[in-house]
């Protein structure tokens, strides 16, 4: 009886991924033709499918695999998103990247504060939690928006690296508040003692991890490992972070540090030979697009329509303010201290733009409204409408804006080529 229970469950597990794949596929290949980011149509495509209108995915009846999804995909993208990090172009804009991922999450954490306060009429604290819980960006978002899209890379691995960086900061500032709301008792030299050792343990267990795996691949006599490649790149995911996470460090950050070594490996006197090179390269694409379709599209199956309606005006008013007022100060302030970085006018309106809000958030929201705390409903609303919003409005209009600020790769090399031609000419 008992094995033919988990026979039934497998087979509607098999079923439910069968689902998702597909849905994902033909996501994918519609968003080649309407130009817009497949992420978008993936989160619609989970809405439509989900328990709120055609009821074909519901995940709720396993957590375990939706935990397992939501931190390996996570995980896995933030790895693909550090191997696009150039550490010639971080080096310049380090300053920004700190100051957005660590104070520019403070500032966004208590203006929302006082919004969502005063648009639902919560308590300080809940308000406050649920700005702690927005207030940190989307690396499964941003990565591959920017790999379908290439942007100047001064601007889109700043906007990679602090989605990267700042998970921690949001993670340990909405622990802090829940242990505030349960218990009444706050310790500021206790939660900044974590957020330091969550960072430097990350940093460490991610550079170690990517720099002794990566030479056992090495196209050299030491890379006994060199045929397993690809198998080697997802193991280094999950070690980074499993050891990360159990020494009490950011598991997501040390993700990201080892995709960093692995795109950076010349500066660690470690290469690949071309086949390996090669088949890493197909294999972590695809299994980067699983986890694209996976997360989304399930995160979407996982929106309350009922809870989002009940709060709809409220809730958008949080969000367009969050967008146009909260981002655009931040950035302001961040970019303003930064005098080594040099950033002009443009660069600086396209990052007030671009924020989308996804995985991250989403699972500090579960964790939150699993456990039943007063107002987690609207805490629930505002975090959805959040993801939903930032995802569609600012993920569709990415290259529209790139474009009209002159940010896009592809317009900045033609218009080199036209005053070439000019030169010459003359």
């Amino acid at each position: 009886m008992e094995s033919s229970i988990h026979t039934i469950a497998c087979n509607n597990l098999l079923i439910l991924f069968a689902v998702v794949a597909m849905a994902g596929i033909i996501c994918s290949k519609l968003s080649e033709i309407v130009k817009v980011p497949d992420v978008v149509l993936f989160l619609i495509a989970g809405i439509f499918i989900g328990p709120s209108v055609l009821k074909f995915v519901d995940i709720s009846q396993y957590q375990v695999e939706n935990q397992l999804i939501l931190t390996f995909g996570s995980a896995f993208i933030l790895y693909m998103g550090g191997k696009e990090i150039s550490l010639k172009v971080l080096k310049n804009v380090k300053i920004t990247v700190l100051l957005l991922s660590s104070v520019g999450v403070l500032i966004s954490a208590f203006l929302m504060q006082q919004i969502i306060g005063f648009s639902f009429g919560v308590s300080s604290m809940v308000a406050l939690l649920a700005g702690s819980i927005i207030a940190s960006t989307d690396p499964a978002t941003l990565v591959p928006i920017f790999n379908q899209i290439k942007i100047d890379r001064k601007v889109s691995q700043t906007v990679i690296s602090e989605s990267a960086f700042n998970d921690a900061t949001g993670a340990i500032l909405t622990s802090a508040v829940l242990s505030i709301i349960l218990s009444g008792q706050f310790s500021l030299q206790e939660n900044l003692y974590e957020l330091a050792l969550m960072i430097i343990i990350g940093l460490v267990v991610g550079l170690l991890t990517g720099v002794i795996l990566l030479a056992l691949v090495n196209d050299s006599p030491r890379g006994i490992f060199k045929d397993y490649t690809p198998i080697i790149s997802i193991i280094s995911v999950i070690i980074a972070y499993e050891l990360s996470t159990v020494l009490g460090g950011s598991g997501y950050m040390s993700c990201f540090i080892v995709g960093i070594v692995t795109g950076n490996k010349q500066n660690f006197k470690l290469w690949l030979s071309q086949k390996s090179y090669d088949a890493d390269c197909h294999v972590v694409e695809t299994l980067g697009t699983i986890c694209r379709m996976c997360i989304f599209i399930i995160l979407g199956s996982q929106v309350d329509l009922q809870i989002v309606g009940k709060y709809f005006i409220p809730s958008v008013f949080c969000v367009f303010c969050f967008m146009f007022v909260v981002r655009p100060i931040c950035v302001l302030i961040c970019t303003l201290v930064d005098r080594q970085a040099k950033w002009r006018k443009n660069e600086i309106l396209f990052m007030m733009w671009v924020r989308e809000t996804g995985v991250i958030p989403a699972a500090l929201c579960g964790i939150v409204t699993s456990m039943n705390i007063p107002g987690s409903d609207v805490i629930s609303s505002v975090v959805f409408m959040t993801i939903l919003i930032t995802l569609i409005l600012q993920g569709v209009s990415t290259k529209f804006v790139a474009r009209k600020l002159g940010l896009l790769l592809e317009e900045k090399k033609c218009d080199m080529s036209v005053k070439e031609d000019i030169l010459k000419n003359s």
